[in-house]
């Protein structure tokens, strides 16, 4: 072949990309794919990392206004009830929560307590006091929904006394270690160490073969938040005594106690007062009388009545419970009289209607006005009224408008105070009642009430704080509420904390190890083997 041949033919090649073309070598072409590709793959990279700190961003702001809920807990532990999370919506104000202890001290308590059931009572469970310090977090995270806030602090006051030497100004009381502080402004409440520790407490139906702890903390936390942010408080005063004088015996000296503690749980400022030498005016909004163990004489009589007159404006409270004991009181009879009210010498029994109450049977009652008292939230939970003294609506008077909210089943009779004898008539008895004196002037309308409670066992601390199983908390707070026109005020349920352990055989933790140590190992192993094999022959 000529010269002149060859030298077309190369040409010819080297136009088509033959083997003779720098530019179109295999080396070049693979490291443009891999540029193209590495390129692609960082890219897409950028885009997935912008993505998901996008997402990230948007989960947060989502979570800050609109809360999510997990609790996986079989109990609901973690979570706050519904009642709870409205409030929180509600809150218009910053309230901080002081805890002055460490966080860490919650888990010592819990290893505590754990630990001292099992020495002095042989049950071994859990008592699970971390669950507070939760449930703060969860206060924090929901009160962000609202336009007011929840900040809570731990501090350890043996380290850093001065820490709350400005809450000091405005609380009287002392503040010791295990506390909580709750302020908003110049308001402030302080649950001491008692009131923390009872927030879990086992249930009054345990048993060693059945035992099951109670946590009661949220409705405390709630109640503390809405009391101190609440610009006007309810004050209710507590009469307790009398020139110095106890008003009421050993069981009514109880009911006054449970009931006041109901009170101040539930956000009213409560002050125990002498009946005789302090002032009432515009100090109180309402007076809680409990059981008292004699009557009262005019000039005290008087003076009730004219806290409740209040110069004509009205707008003022009574809460009165009458003594199973004290039946000769002819003044506070007269003062009831004048309320169109008698409270009859006998106490209601029921036999196909009632509960059992530490081995005894005690009456159910009804709501017989659903405008006053509402819709409650489980209206299967019974109302019980143990030893409930009739009430019956007596005389006329124009200013007077009566509400006969609770009354016993129409299977109910009565048992004589006095000889203890039983009638036969079978009928539906009084044994809530509320008196409204009203006045007018012009189109406004104004009044002051007398709540009568003929059962003061109604209000008894076992009873009202068991809200998982009756519904007496529920009912007398809303007619108390409604009452004294308080609002943002709820019963948040207890909850039984479900004490479940696994405790597998011999055998059963055998096949476990086996499981855990040796099969999912295997399994892995094996499906990276086979991963790994494929791709190699591809």
């Amino acid at each position: 072949m000529s010269k002149n041949k060859k030298e077309e033919i190369e040409k010819v090649n080297e136009s088509a990309g033959g083997e003779g073309s720098k530019d179109s070598s295999p080396k070049k072409r693979v490291r443009g794919r891999k540029l193209k590709y590495g390129s692609m793959s960082v890219g897409i990279v950028i885009v997935v990392i912008a993505i998901v700190v996008l997402l990230n961003l948007m989960c947060g702001l989502v979570v800050k206004r609109y809360p999510v809920k997990l609790d996986l807990t079989g109990d609901k532990r973690y979570d706050l009830s519904e009642e709870s999370i409205d409030a929180l919506k509600n809150l218009e104000k910053d309230v901080d929560i002081v805890v002055t202890s460490p966080e860490s001290t919650f888990e010592t308590l819990a290893n505590q307590y754990k630990s001292m059931y099992y020495q002095y009572y042989g049950i071994s469970t859990e008592v699970p006091y971390t669950i507070i310090p939760e449930m703060l977090d969860k206060y924090s995270v929901y009160a962000e929904s609202g336009k007011g806030s929840v900040n809570v602090k731990y501090v350890d006051i043996n380290r850093d006394p001065d820490v709350i030497a400005r809450y000091k100004a405005n609380y009287s009381g002392e503040i010791t270690d295990q506390s909580m502080i709750f302020a908003c402004g110049d308001r402030v409440k302080v649950l001491g160490k008692s009131d923390v520790l009872g927030m879990i407490a086992p249930s009054q139906t345990s048993t060693q073969l059945n035992f099951q702890m109670l946590f009661s903390g949220e409705s405390t936390i709630t109640s503390a938040i809405m009391s101190v942010a609440d610009a006007k408080p309810i004050k209710a005063a507590i009469i307790s005594s009398l020139n110095g004088n106890s008003v009421v015996d050993q069981v009514g000296a109880n009911i006054a106690y449970s009931t006041e503690q109901f009170l101040a749980k539930n956000g009213y400022d409560c002050t125990e007062i002498d009946i005789a030498t302090d002032e009432l005016g515009d100090n109180y909004d309402v007076i809680v009388l409990c059981c008292p163990a004699y009557d009262f004489s005019e000039d005290v009589i008087s003076k009730i009545t004219d806290f409740l007159y209040n110069d004509g404006n009205y707008e003022k409270n009574m809460i009165y419970m009458p003594s199973l004991d004290a039946l000769n009181v002819p003044n506070i009879t007269e003062f009831l009289a004048d309320w169109k009210i008698q409270i009859e010498e006998n106490y209601i029994k029921d036999d196909k209607n009632s509960v059992s109450i530490s081995g005894q049977l005690f009456p159910t009652v009804t709501v017989s006005d659903t405008e006053e008292v509402g819709t409650l939230p489980n209206d299967t939970l019974p109302i019980v009224a143990p030893f409930g003294r009739t009430i019956t609506v007596v005389g006329k008077n124009n200013e007077t408008v009566i509400k006969e909210l609770i009354k016993s089943n129409d299977t109910s009779y009565v048992s004589s105070l006095s000889d203890d004898s039983d009638s036969s008539e079978r009928a539906a008895y009084n044994i809530v009642v509320k008196a409204r004196k009203e006045t007018s002037s012009g189109l406004n309308v104004c009044g002051s009430n007398l709540l009568v409670i003929g059962s003061p066992y109604m209000m008894d601390n076992s009873i009202v704080s068991n809200t998982n199983t009756y519904n007496n908390a529920t009912v007398l707070l809303t007619v108390i509420n409604g009452m004294t026109g308080k609002e943002n005020s709820a019963v948040i349920p207890e909850k039984s904390l479900q004490m479940n352990s696994i405790s597998p055989t011999a055998n059963e933790v055998r096949v476990i190890e086996i499981i855990c140590i040796i099969v999912i190992p295997a399994l892995i192993a094996c499906i990276g083997l086979v991963v790994l094999l494929r791709r190699k022959n591809r």
